[in-house]
């Protein structure tokens, strides 16, 4: 497991499936806004049962980083987004 993030990917089912099927978080994105950010002990499933979601489908890229703890990586991550854009989640968080 690293501290690193991917580069940013392309959000489709090929590059999805190149994936790791490993615990980790990811951050979805539509024309550079954040839509979303997850975690889950799967992050391959993860993001593929995002693209069967009304919101999330609409994502253009996604990057990812492999942790043993998605859960907490998350809610740090969330947290942080919320303190950047005035207690705000992202649009897909917040539904």
């Amino acid at each position: 497991m690293t501290d690193d993030w991917s580069q940013w990917l392309d959000y489709d089912k090929p590059t999805i499936e190149s994936i790791p099927e490993s615990a980790g978080v990811f951050v979805m994105h539509a024309n550079m806004k954040v839509l979303y950010i997850g975690g889950s002990q799967n992050i391959r499933l993860g993001l593929t049962e995002r693209l069967a979601n009304e919101c999330t489908s609409k994502a253009k890229r996604f990057r990812y980083m492999l942790t043993p703890s998605p859960d907490d990586v998350r809610d740090g991550l969330l947290k942080d987004f919320r303190d950047k854009h005035a207690g705000k989640l992202p649009l897909c968080n917040d539904i």
